[in-house]
């Protein structure tokens, strides 16, 4: 049964109440469900399934400023520094954040890790992004730095991989160390638990986690349109997505207690009335699907040929689609030019903060 009350107001951020609902959500889901990308017992005995993100890239953005110049822009906190030790390396810290326009509406949807620091005084940070952003959104950037001394760059020096359990877990503890080094991080994917951990580095990913395979980034995209996480400008289109209705509270991807930024008026207008009547779900398409896929933006009917919504992206028969939530209970559909249409079967996934399913 399709969610009948989303909860507002669940505390954001991983050490949350919220993030440890999502957690033990996560868990039950893994026993009962488990997911198409982990699949079954590896043939090796492998524990962790290692996916290279060749669409991702990654931005440094450094400087005395970047700290007050990234919290104007950005929807959610900067990542908090990691506790003073001298002999240990501080743990890393990842935050998810939308970068926005005036309207409110998003540009980019980044993954923020603050690297280690040399120098307190100039504190440096990684953004993850979109690849085909590497131009636009360092062009974004400088139309707000002003005289601020902040510089953006390029970081080729490492890529990004989705580090997932290759099997479902059965109960036992699955944790890995995470660490920020000079020439990799391994973190907490900051979205939800569901997504697993976040690798940077100059090797291979099997190469720096212990009990590790390499993974077909076609499974880590079907495993991440099962769980409903947008990733990218094909996911969340630039000046077109509401960040909102693409669940970036779910996400923990927006604090509505930190300062003003580029975006917030409408956010946090939508935010507290409560109103929001559209949202990005995880789907399913059953039926003969033309060649190329459905395009981006085909409307979802009901059985009446009413609007439901539109199909945003997907791979295979896997997908999302922004849809009104009043809509979801019942049989939807999309018409192709070819033959009948193809069936579009609605999911909400468990680790969403819902009161009923």
């Amino acid at each position: 049964m399709a969610a009948a009350t989303l909860l507002r107001g669940a505390t954001v951020g991983p050490a949350g109440l919220a993030w440890r609902w999502q957690l033990h959500a996560a868990l039950r889901n893994y026993l009962s469900h488990g997911s198409r990308c982990l699949g079954g017992a590896s043939a090796d005995g492998a524990t962790w399934t290692c996916f290279p993100l060749h669409e991702r890239a990654l931005l440094r953005v450094r400087g005395p400023d970047v700290a007050p110049f990234l919290q104007g822009l950005l929807t959610n906190e900067l990542p908090l520094p990691g506790p003073a030790a001298s002999a240990v390396p501080p743990p890393a810290r990842a935050t998810y954040a939308h970068f926005l326009n005036v309207q409110g509406r998003t540009l980019y949807d980044v993954i923020v890790y603050r690297l280690p620091e040399c120098v307190p005084e100039s504190p440096s940070f990684l953004l993850e992004c979109d690849r085909t952003s590497l131009d636009t959104l360092p062009q974004h950037l400088a139309l707000y730095r002003i005289r601020r001394k902040v510089k953006v760059e390029p970081w080729p020096e490492c890529c990004v991989w989705a580090v997932l359990p290759a099997v479902a877990w059965a109960g036992q503890a699955v944790s890995l160390q995470e660490r920020a080094e000079a020439t990799s991080i391994l973190t907490r994917d900051p979205r939800t638990v569901c997504m697993g951990w976040r690798l940077l580095t100059q090797d291979t990913g099997p190469d720096l986690v212990p009990g590790s395979m390499l993974g077909d980034p076609r499974d880590y995209h079907a495993h991440r349109y099962q769980q409903g996480v947008p990733e990218g400008v094909r996911d969340l289109p630039p000046g077109i997505a509401l960040p909102l209705e693409s669940n970036l509270v779910f996400m923990n991807g927006v604090s509505f207690t930190k300062g003003c930024y580029i975006g917030q008026e409408l956010t946090a207008r939508t935010h507290h009335m409560g109103v929001i009547r559209k949202r990005l779900f995880p789907v399913h398409l059953a039926g003969h699907l033309p060649a190329g896929g459905i395009r981006p933006g085909t409307p979802v009917l009901t059985e009446s040929g009413q609007a439901a919504g539109k199909f945003r992206a997907g791979q295979g028969a896997l997908g999302l689609a922004l849809l009104r939530m009043e809509k979801i209970k019942g049989p939807l559909h999309i018409k192709t030019p070819e033959r009948d249409p193809v069936a579009v079967t609605v999911s909400v996934p468990d680790w969403w903060p819902t009161a009923t399913k």
